[in-house]
């Protein structure tokens, strides 16, 4: 899986986390659980953008794809069709799944909140946006349960807990 990660400098995001090992761990786990294992095993060249950024570069992004103008902790959009995703055995051209941005002051306040470390939250973030890359959503109950126990298996892969545990 290649990756295209970029680091904010602006952004402040913790220079002492190996953020780049963080993605790439998060983005493979999600995609091990997924419905297309083989992306992850390298069944075909896939990239993925990830960008860690600040609040306010992602409240615009926000404002002008979603029409909420205020900063959320992830936004993912997905580049790769459905067709694409499901035709990625064997041999093929470069598939792009898409472009993660994570946004660095309500990730650390989410992860204060909850007492977790940031690059526990942060890996949450990014194993949920990757699965919204591949398909996935929670508008509706069956799809948020699916969504969800997929969440918690690839981040058990990395050794993180349930987020869910205990409620929402």
């Amino acid at each position: 899986m290649m990756l295209d990660i970029d680091i904010e400098a602006d952004a402040e995001w913790d220079s002492s986390i190996d953020w780049t090992l963080l993605v790439r761990r998060a983005a493979e786990s999600a995609v091990a659980e997924s419905a297309f294992p083989q992306l992850a095993a390298g069944a075909r060249p896939v990239e993925l953008s990830v960008r860690l950024t600040s609040d306010e570069q992602v409240r615009a992004l926000n404002a002008e794809w979603r029409g909420k103008d205020k900063p959320t902790n992830v936004l993912s959009f997905p580049l790769a069709e459905a067709d694409d995703l499901g035709s990625s055995e064997g041999e093929g051209p470069e598939l792009m799944l898409g472009d993660i941005v994570l946004a660095r002051g309500v990730c650390e306040r989410e992860a204060a909140e909850k007492a977790i470390p940031v690059e526990t939250h942060a890996a949450h973030l990014l194993v949920h946006g990757t699965l919204h890359l591949l398909g996935y959503d929670h508008h509706d109950y069956d799809e948020a349960a699916d969504m969800e126990g997929r969440e918690v298996r690839a981040l058990a892969r990395l050794g993180i807990a349930d987020p869910y545990e205990g409620g929402h």
